[in-house]
């Protein structure tokens, strides 16, 4: 079914790859009026059918500059994030904080900017990416960044209950491992830093995925659409789980 999104306006951050960008372009297919935004704005490059723009989702001044652009919206998607590996004792002053600002902070950023536009559209839909690791189990070394999606649980289910009665809902989305570009490059870090080779780590992200096989971006798009549209106007504060059972 096309055109599920007809006659909406979304804005996606980190749009440039990998989930973000399946997002994207999911959404101009079911017929919305897209903002593509990313920090990387020349990876933007051939997204048909979007407006992209270059977004920090860390400055302030960048988010609200761009709400004023786009004017109000109905759908706003948060997937800027990073993921950082080790435990408390690998994780520094300044790699908490730039976890919890990416992560947590920039869909605050997002959500003050964009919601009173939707309040005086009276409505909308915004849809968070958390993760299978901190928000639904614990994990091996990504503490902060398990801290941080468990964050972003807690902030979704408040912005829902704080405006249920307005017409506008928040969801998350927890993915397991997704095949993209950032997944490559942190494969290709733990390669050779650890100094296995980079099939065995590739085979060990794969192994830890009870359905045996890594996530494509277009499966966490297809929730996102639902969650974006109309079909879940009676879902608001909920937490998706779509991870090759990763969570079982």
């Amino acid at each position: 079914m096309a055109g599920r999104l007809n006659g909406k306006v979304a804005v996606v951050t980190a749009a440039a790859q990998g989930i973000g960008r399946a997002i994207a372009e999911a959404y101009v297919r079911e017929g919305a009026t897209v903002w593509a935004t990313d920090i990387a704005v020349d990876k933007l490059a051939g997204l048909s059918g979007a407006t992209v723009r270059k977004l920090d989702v860390l400055s302030d001044e960048a988010v609200a500059a761009l709400a004023r652009e786009t004017g109000p919206i109905d759908i706003l998607c948060n997937a800027a994030g990073f993921v950082h590996h080790g435990t408390v004792l690998e994780c520094d002053d300044k790699a908490w904080d730039f976890s919890f600002d990416i992560n947590v902070k920039s869909m605050h950023r997002t959500i003050k900017a964009f919601l009173p536009g939707m309040l005086a559209k009276g409505g909308g839909a915004i849809v968070n990416i958390a993760s299978g690791a901190g928000s639904v189990r614990g994990i091996p070394n990504r503490y902060v960044y398990g801290a941080t999606k468990a964050a972003v649980i807690g902030l979704t289910k408040a912005v829902a209950a704080d405006f249920i009665r307005k017409g506008v809902r928040a969801n998350a989305i927890c993915p397991g491992t997704i095949e993209s570009p950032s997944l490559d490059d942190r494969i290709s870090t733990l390669a050779s830093t650890s100094g296995q080779s980079v099939d065995a780590v590739r085979q060990a992200f794969i192994d830890r995925q009870p359905i045996g096989r890594l996530g494509k971006p277009e499966e966490i798009a297809a929730m996102a659409v639902y969650l974006a549209g109309d079909e879940a106007a009676y879902t608001t504060g909920q937490i998706f789980l779509v991870d090759g059972g990763f969570a079982l």
